[in-house]
């Protein structure tokens, strides 16, 4: 991408790194809700609506829909579509990042492992959701993204290909039908644990924080409204390999939090 300056052309995208593949990735990890663009059948307009989101286990951004809403006919008669994602704080709102992905929808049916494995997942980022998840003209749909457009903030333009920020399936597949027992016992025997990675590790206000979801590269908390992300050292490469790495942390906060009372 070029921008005209002075009769020079002038590249405005910056080289992607791996502080800007993070960055995407914790926008998709963390974000409650999005903005699709998708196109509208009749007009052929593209047509943009609010949805909520959840990510799958290697950061397929996942949206649950009714038939009554516009999006869904438009994403069964074109599943291309741009998934906006990325939330405005204190001060200018285009001065915080945000990551446009661009994305094909597929339709989850019920029953089959992704559609049990998506709703445990999006109902952990969205418990209300529990009203209606299962009504007959409501779907689930992964939008599966194909590249991306990230923006850090003014002067922090990146392009990113699907690879720098979703996971390949040999690397999140043993830990799949391991989690749900996992996220259960952290949550049930270990909220002190959670509470420690939200408050001392991450630096989060004191709330009654819980585990939603895990993946190789780390945990997704949450607490009402807000969400943060804890991203292990290290990508883990088994199941075996979690109760190390979530008695590390816990260790290493209350060594942090020791400190402090001390200091």
């Amino acid at each position: 991408m070029t921008s005209e300056t002075g009769g020079k052309k002038k590249d405005v995208l910056r080289e992607t790194d791996d502080e800007a593949r993070r960055l995407a990735k914790d926008l998709m990890r963390t974000a409650r809700f999005g903005a699709i663009a998708a196109l509208e059948p009749e007009s052929g307009h593209p047509l943009a609506s609010r949805v909520a989101v959840a990510s799958d286990m290697d950061g397929t951004p996942c949206i649950l829909i009714s038939t009554l809403s516009g999006h869904t006919a438009a994403l069964h008669a074109d599943s291309r579509c741009s998934l906006l994602l990325g939330e405005p704080g204190k001060g200018d709102p285009l001065a915080h990042p945000r990551v446009t992905l661009f994305c094909r929808a597929d339709r989850l049916e019920r029953g089959g492992a992704d559609h049990e494995r998506v709703r445990r997942r999006y109902l952990a980022r969205h418990p209300k959701a529990a009203l209606y998840v299962d009504f007959g003209d409501f779907a689930f749909f992964r939008l599966k993204a194909e590249r991306a457009s990230l923006n850090g903030g003014f002067g922090k333009a990146y392009a990113l290909n699907e690879g720098d920020f979703i996971l390949p399936e040999e690397s999140w597949c043993d830990l799949a039908g391991a989690e749900e027992g996992a996220v259960g016992h952290m949550n049930e025997d270990h909220g002190d644990a959670i509470k420690l990675y939200a408050e001392v590790l991450l630096k989060q206000s004191e709330a009654n924080w819980t585990l939603t979801s895990l993946d190789p590269e780390g945990l997704d908390l949450q607490a009402g409204d807000r969400t943060a992300r804890l991203w292990f050292d290290e990508p883990l490469t088994n199941m075996v390999a979690l109760r190390p790495v979530l008695v590390t942390l816990a260790k290493s906060a209350r060594a942090l939090q020791e400190a402090g009372a001390t200091s």
